[in-house]
């Protein structure tokens, strides 16, 4: 299966992780599942499956197998290791991506410098996903193969700086040796190509994938996000210091209240419960439960086949830097005389 698209934008992205384009399908709870995952990697980008999507490690190993016999190009898989009094395996989880013959893992939360000890050696290439630039300094440190830098107008986790990308990624790519992709804000050509300015070697999507015909949420949650502009999120827990951006609904909404109010976490939690967002996608109602959506819905306004979203934006960021940006260039004054 190969790429459709005829142009191609080669960066220290593309050479390491051996894909075509530039872009990243990031892990996404509940939506990085094998069929979307397939389609982004034959489209010559890179796909990720979300392990802890997936119950038991056994059942992230079948995903993979899934995902395996429906490409035979790179993918990824997501491993997020966050703070929890009944942890998930996570060992476990990086045994069953290590049989499963994954050679690239996305890894989010906290530094796993253990996790990378037990990749390495079998050929694993690792993304460590950041909203700051300590982390990422850190992450490299640790053996990071490459860095995703979230800005601040991404979806799920931006962190407490509340850096936009337009200033944390240049700032990244000032300290960082290894590639670095931009995540946050990113939908089309018009963002590849400024990314592509900024220094970074590529962009990391997620929003703009779930709108997408093989992304496995409820249209009407697809159809939701068409609709929705950027001011249509929410940012829940930012007194507790985990702030996260969602989109905007009743219980989101209820949640900012409750914690305005000086509520604690435990006043919460039944609204913010994973099991009543996984049902916003698969019932298609969005008021159920917290979703996760970016400030990029803004810039969404179809739902396309992932290749075809993919050819559009390589072939957008193409025209943008070799045709829109070179006209701006003008020759001095001598040579302006002489032509």
């Amino acid at each position: 299966m190969t790429t459709t698209s005829e142009v191609r934008l080669r960066t220290r992205f593309t050479d390491l992780f051996e894909i075509d384009h530039p872009i990243v399908q990031g892990g996404m709870q509940w939506v990085g599942r094998a069929e979307l995952v397939a389609a982004v990697s034959n489209a010559g980008a890179l796909g990720t499956v979300t392990a802890l999507t997936q119950p038991t490690p056994d059942a992230l190993y079948d995903e993979i197998q899934r995902t395996r016999a429906m490409t035979d190009r790179p993918f990824a898989v997501n491993l997020t290791i966050l703070p929890s009094i009944t942890p998930p395996p996570y060992m476990e989880y990086c045994t069953a991506i290590i049989e499963g013959g994954v050679k690239i893992v996305e890894t989010a939360g906290s530094v796993p410098e253990a996790i990378y000890e037990m990749l390495k050696p079998h050929g694993v290439k690792t993304i460590h996903k950041c909203t700051s630039v300590r982390h990422a300094v850190t992450a490299q440190r640790m053996g990071a193969d490459a860095i995703s830098i979230d800005g601040f107008e991404c979806a799920g986790h931006p962190g407490e700086d509340d850096v936009p990308g337009l200033v944390l990624i240049p700032r990244a790519m000032d300290v960082l040796d290894v590639p670095v992709i931009a995540s946050g804000g990113f939908a089309d050509g018009r963002g590849l190509a400024a990314a592509l300015a900024l220094g970074a070697d590529g962009v990391n999507m997620g929003t703009r994938f779930m709108c997408t015909q093989e992304s496995p949420i409820h249209e009407d949650i697809k159809a939701k996000i068409v609709r929705q502009s950027e001011t249509d999120t929410e940012l829940i827990f930012r007194s507790l210091r985990n702030t996260a951006r969602v989109a905007s609904n009743e219980v989101s909404r209820e949640v900012v209240r409750i914690l305005a109010e000086g509520g604690q976490f435990e006043d919460v939690r039944e609204l913010v419960a994973g099991a009543r967002g996984r049902r916003v996608y698969e019932l298609g109602d969005p008021d159920v439960g917290i979703w996760t959506v970016g400030l990029v819905q803004g810039l969404i306004d179809d739902i396309p086949a992932v290749g075809d979203l993919v050819d559009r934006i390589v072939r957008d960021a193409v025209e943008i830097i070799s045709r829109k940006l070179a006209s701006f260039v003008v020759a001095d004054a001598a040579e302006r005389s002489m032509a």
